[in-house]
C-alpha cells in the first residue's frame, strides 16, 4: 500500500492504470484498435490533458515492443511522405490544446475518431473500388490529422491506420510500419509536453516503470493473437475497435 500511496493514486485508479497498460502493450503488438479503449478510461479518471501525460511513457514503452518484433516490416518511404505534416499537426496540437479546457480537449478526440470510423466503413463498402488518392493533398491531410490527434489525445492510431488500409498494407508491413511511425512521433511529444503542457513529471515516469510487466504480458499476447487473425478479420476488427471508441468517446 505505501506505493500506492507514495504516488497519490487510488487502489480504483491503479487497477485501471494497470488495464490500460496491459491493452497498450496488447494494441502494439497486436490489434491497434484495443489502444482507444485507453484514451476513455483514463481520460474519465485524470482529465483530458492530465490522462496523455500518463498515456505517453506507456505507449513508448509500448512501442520499444513492437519494435522488437516487426522492426524489419517497416516501410519507411510512408512514413517520410507523412512526417514533416505530422510534425505540422503537432504543433498545432500543443497550440490547440494550451487553450482549450478540458471538455473541449476531449471533444476534439471524439470528433477525429468518428472522421476515421467514417473513412473506414467508407473504404470496407468501396473494396476493390476504393482508389487511394496520389495528390499532395492526401498525405498533407493525413500527416497533420495523426500529428494532431495524436498531440491532442494520443487518439491518432485510427488515422494511421485509414492511411495503411488505405494504401492496402498486410499485417506484418502494417505492424512494422506503425511501431516505427509511433515510436518516433511519441518521442518527439514527450519535450512537448513536458515544457508546454506540464503533464509529464517524475511521478508518471515512475508509474510507467512499475507498469512494464503489464505491458509486456499485453505485447506477448497481442504478438501470439495477430498470428491467428487473417487480413480480412484483421480489417474487420480494426473497424469495431473504432467504432467503440468514438461511440466511448461521445458518452
Amino acid at each position: 500500500m505505501g506505493i500506492i500511496h507514495a504516488f497519490d493514486l487510488s487502489v480504483w485508479q491503479w487497477v485501471c492504470v494497470i488495464i490500460a497498460a496491459f491493452l497498450v502493450g496488447f494494441s502494439k503488438t497486436g490489434i491497434s484498435g484495443f489502444l482507444m479503449p485507453v484514451i476513455p478510461i483514463l481520460a474519465s479518471l485524470f482529465g483530458g490533458k492530465e490522462s496523455t501525460g500518463i498515456i505517453l511513457p506507456l505507449l513508448i514503452v509500448g512501442d520499444a515492443f513492437a519494435l522488437y518484433y516487426y522492426q524489419r516490416h517497416a516501410e519507411w518511404s510512408n512514413i517520410i511522405k507523412l512526417l514533416p505534416w505530422t510534425y505540422l499537426g503537432l504543433i498545432i496540437g500543443v497550440i490547440t490544446g494550451s487553450n482549450v479546457n478540458d471538455k473541449q480537449f476531449k471533444l476534439f478526440i471524439a470528433i477525429s475518431v468518428i472522421l476515421c470510423l467514417i473513412i473506414l466503413i467508407y473504404m470496407e463498402r468501396k473494396g476493390e473500388n476504393f482508389k487511394v488518392p496520389k495528390s499532395a493533398w492526401f498525405y498533407v491531410v493525413m500527416g497533420a490529422l495523426s500529428g494532431f490527434t495524436s498531440m491532442i489525445g494520443n487518439a491518432a492510431g485510427s488515422i494511421f491506420s485509414v492511411y495503411l488500409l488505405a494504401m492496402d498494407f498486410k499485417k506484418n508491413g502494417f505492424m512494422g510500419t506503425t511501431a516505427w511511425f509511433f515510436f518516433i512521433i511519441n518521442l518527439s511529444k514527450v519535450p512537448l509536453q513536458i515544457f508546454f503542457w506540464h503533464n509529464i513529471s517524475f511521478k508518471t515516469f515512475g508509474i510507467t516503470i512499475g507498469m512494464i510487466p503489464a505491458i509486456a504480458a499485453g505485447a506477448l499476447l497481442g504478438a501470439i493473437v495477430i498470428k491467428k487473425v487473417n487480413e480480412k478479420q484483421f480489417r474487420i476488427l480494426i473497424i469495431i475497435m473504432t467504432a467503440a471508441a468514438a461511440v466511448r468517446l461521445l458518452i
